[in-house]
């Protein structure tokens, strides 16, 4: 038997820390996707845009919490051509 570890908030916070997003401990995905989409939006996240599409492509181990807070700020922003 396989077993996946699931991308839950925690992992999702970690990983937009990782590429130099300032989120509170303890954030919901809603505020850490928010928090990385603006900065994005001023600045710019190298890294974002792959981080989204590896997200993406594991939509079935993710956490309906992260997929929808990664759907609504984040897939839009990245497919729009907003700073890399």
């Amino acid at each position: 038997m396989m077993i996946a570890e699931l991308v839950d908030g925690d992992d999702f916070r970690q990983r937009l820390v990782a590429l130099g997003v300032r989120i509170p401990d303890g954030a919901c995905p809603e505020t850490c996707a928010r928090m990385a989409r603006l900065m994005h939006e001023q600045v710019g996240v190298e890294g974002l845009v792959a981080l989204v599409a590896e997200l993406e492509a594991q939509r079935e181990v993710m956490l309906p919490s992260v997929r929808n807070a990664l759907e609504q700020f984040l897939v839009p922003v990245v497919a729009g051509g907003a700073k890399p």
